[in-house]
């Protein structure tokens, strides 16, 4: 899969506490990682630069292939990691509080395995119809599945901001799992909710289509954002499946 991405600390935030990566393993498979740290300081930052970092370098090392591998790996990798954050802000005052969302994106031939805690994201998009991949982790979205606010209650709910996983918020940090299959043309999204918190779905599929690469997309979508005064950083990664040009 192709790959772009960027990072932008946006219009309102003194700094970036988002960290994107891309890491491929010893089988060539291709691990996409964004996070979006929370906490005082700079601690939201060493929070979302440590998962990244530590979960894609030991991907590095791995010579997995097979789907039901992957999924265990994340599994256990994000277990080891969330551990490996609370240890930290145990020990240094300055990273007390420290937590941080991440979505994460295993790219297998025609399949892609998806793993996320948090509310960062990520989308199919194929063709003019966006598929939102993951469940938010946040308050307002509980109590939607839970059938207690309505779609529209939740989309101005003040638990939005909410966040009831993360790796670093607490011992049990298990993500969600998904498997999906691909086709040639497909594009992969993973965001933090900088970007959907300004841009809707309808533009973010304009956006793209309207630009002549996927390099091009990242940018003019962190650009439209930040017009549209995004009160977050904003952090986008697109991969392309390719099979016809983009």
């Amino acid at each position: 899969m192709k790959l772009a991405f960027a990072t932008d600390k946006g219009t309102q935030r003194a700094d970036n506490q988002d960290y994107v990566d891309v890491f491929v393993n010893h089988k060539g498979l291709q691990l996409a990682l964004v996070a979006d740290g929370v906490g005082g300081a700079n601690a939201g930052d060493v929070a979302a630069t440590m998962a990244v970092s530590h979960i894609g370098n030991d991907w590095t090392s791995t010579k997995i292939s097979q789907a039901a591998e992957v999924k265990q790996w994340l599994i256990d990798h994000t277990a080891r990691e969330n551990k490996m954050i609370l240890n930290a802000a145990s020990r240094y005052k300055s990273l007390q509080g420290m937590a941080t969302t991440i979505v994460v994106a295993v790219i297998l031939p025609s399949r892609l395995i998806i793993a996320n805690i948090g509310d960062s994201r990520a989308y199919l998009l194929r063709r003019d119809n966006m598929l939102q991949l993951t469940q938010d982790h946040n308050l307002a979205s509980e109590l939607l599945r839970r059938g207690a606010i309505t779609t529209d209650e939740a989309a101005a709910h003040p638990g939005r901001h909410l966040i009831t996983r993360q790796l670093g918020a607490s011992v049990d940090a298990k993500p969600d799992i998904r498997e999906i299959i691909v086709e040639s043309g497909d594009l992969l999204l993973l965001t933090t909710d900088g970007l959907g918190k300004a841009v809707s779905e309808e533009e973010i599929i304009h956006t793209i289509h309207g630009a002549d690469s996927i390099t091009e997309s990242v940018a003019k979508l962190i650009a439209t954002a930040n017009a549209h005064g995004s009160s977050d950083n904003v952090t986008v990664l697109l991969g392309y499946q390719e099979g016809e040009e983009q």
